[in-house]
């Protein structure tokens, strides 16, 4: 008998060929997976966003085919795009705001009424600090002028803040992105809510500081004030007596201990990250110093990362930089407790996930296209962020097995109970090869190994295997009589998954978001 079958089969199907009835689409490497809807590539870019590209597709061309999903979402629920936005901009979900931003601009430049309407409602929830608000004009400029709408509503965004704390806005972000407060000002021309408003107004357009005691000018006084100091200490003092941030010190200065010492008083939590090699540099921080005691704790305290909205994943980019001790210009020795409490605050900036006291396989995708393109713009490729990413679950799952794939699988030896610089070293030197997201499920059938939920962290671009992911897991769960579920971390903005959307047991969901960790845990639970 011709065994038909061989070559045509819905249980085992080369990932080069669609499996037989199915949706598949060719993706970028030439296998086939399914596509993702356009709300759910609306919810990767938002996260993740475009920029470096990924191993198969430029940088241009992502973000030319994101943009148009954006566009398409907008035109079929304006308002729902810009909930959504809007959700993931305030929540802290994205490691960077510029896809929200970009989002917002297009929807209020190019969607229907009541779109634009609600988006420049929302523009005081997206664009929260004045480089925000930069970064929109710049956008919402490619996609059109300034109408009555946009005028309005960044008039708005200026008045609606209490003097005192637009001060600080219009001090600390002078100008991003060849754009100004005073540029936005004048072209936005807004009628000044109260007289410390127009006071700030006309110090951001002209430079004119009136000789008054106005309390909400206080900031801009003291900033001014500095420029004439010569001792490092009087410049500590005032820097402590107006609670000055960094950017208001003139750059000399920033090469003081004592300085540094007095902007850390009240330094906030993202631009306390963003230093720590420099207070290293300049011998702030030492292993025995007291302002080290002050930033472990701050790091390791999760109330402060959650107000802060602190990412996971500037915290992991931090640590990978801090513990190099070199960055683009500059050499510095790290401090082992700083490093410690980075790795502390990696997983506490991931909140608090309830686990699901399931048997899980954690399937890192290790495969050359992962160590291409970068996560949100940050020096990490996919392929160790996805490393990092998934020790927040093993952190919570005592049940779990790491293995690592490509054409092949291998068993890692890494754990939550190892730094995560060392983690990070470790996925680093891996071999790497050819794509096939089937690996984990067809060796767990062969070893005979039980697991109700595998969490596979991946780009999608999968080819080289001889069965499809979902064949090969629902071959397992008929050979083990397990009813396993099976997650797909998707690590780039690709519009891909090998996750089959008509299988209730299979979940796709975007890495690095903070709430991909928890929805796992559900979904392992259910």
């Amino acid at each position: 008998m011709f065994k038909i079958t061989k070559h045509f089969s819905s249980k085992s199907t080369p990932q080069t060929q669609p499996i037989p009835s199915s949706s598949q689409v060719p993706n970028s490497a030439g296998g086939f997976t399914w596509k993702l809807d356009d709300w759910a590539r609306l919810d990767r870019f938002l996260v993740l966003g475009t920029e470096g590209g990924t191993y198969y597709i430029g940088e241009r061309e992502l973000t030319v085919d994101t943009a148009s999903v954006v566009m398409r979402c907008i035109e079929l629920d304006g308002l729902r795009t810009i909930d959504r936005i809007v959700a993931i901009s305030m929540t802290g979900r994205a490691p960077k705001n510029d896809p929200a931003i970009f989002s917002l601009a297009v929807a209020a430049k190019l969607g229907d009424e009541a779109t634009r309407r609600a988006a420049y409602a929302a523009l005081p929830k997206v664009c929260r600090i004045g480089t925000h608000l930069m970064h929109f004009a710049e956008y919402a400029q490619a996609f059109g002028g300034w109408g009555r709408g946009m005028r309005r509503a960044v008039g708005n965004w200026f008045n609606t803040q209490p003097a005192a704390d637009l001060a600080y806005q219009l001090a600390k972000y002078q100008a991003r992105d060849g754009w100004s407060s005073r540029d936005l000002l004048r072209l936005a021309h807004p009628r000044a809510a109260s007289p410390s408003h127009d006071r700030l107004f006309a110090w951001a357009v002209s430079g004119d500081l009136p000789a008054t005691e106005d309390p909400a000018l206080a900031l801009i006084v003291a900033m001014q004030e500095l420029r004439s100091m010569t001792e490092a200490s009087a410049v500590a003092a005032k820097i402590r007596q107006a609670k000055l941030p960094r950017e208001c010190v003139p750059t000399e200065w920033l090469q003081s201990p004592e300085v540094w010492e007095a902007l850390l008083e009240t330094m906030p939590m993202t631009a306390l990250i963003r230093n720590l090699s420099t207070m290293t540099r300049v011998g702030l921080v030492t292993q025995a110093s007291l302002a080290t005691n002050t930033i472990t704790a701050h790091l390791r305290d999760p109330h402060r990362l959650a107000q802060a909205r602190v990412h996971p994943l500037a915290v992991l980019s931090a640590l990978v930089t801090y513990k190099s001790g070199r960055g683009k210009s500059a050499v510095w020795e790290p401090v082992a407790k700083v490093v410690d409490a980075l790795d502390a605050a990696f997983y506490a900036s991931f909140g608090n996930v309830q686990p699901a006291h399931k048997r899980m396989l954690l399937a890192l995708d290790v495969s050359g296209s992962m160590g291409s393109g970068t996560i949100a713009g940050a020096n990490l490729t996919p392929r160790v962020a996805s490393a990092a990413m998934s020790l927040v679950t093993a952190a919570t799952e005592r049940d779990h097995t790491f293995v690592g794939f490509s054409t092949s699988l291998m068993p890692l030896t890494i754990s939550p109970r190892q730094r995560l610089d060392d983690v990070v070293s470790t996925i680093s030197g891996l071999p790497f090869a050819g794509t096939d997201c089937a690996q984990p499920m067809v060796w767990a059938q062969q070893h005979r190994v039980d697991v109700d939920t595998f969490v596979i962290y991946t780009d999608n671009e999968t080819w080289a295997g001889g069965v499809h992911p979902s064949q090969a897991l629902r071959a397992y769960r008929d050979a083990r009589n397990i009813p396993a579920k099976l997650v797909v971390v998707g690590m780039t903005s690709n519009g891909f998954s090998i996750a089959d959307p008509d299988d209730a047991g299979m979940l796709d969901v975007v890495g690095f978001d903070t709430s991909t960790p928890p929805v796992i845990a559900d979904f392992a639970r259910a």
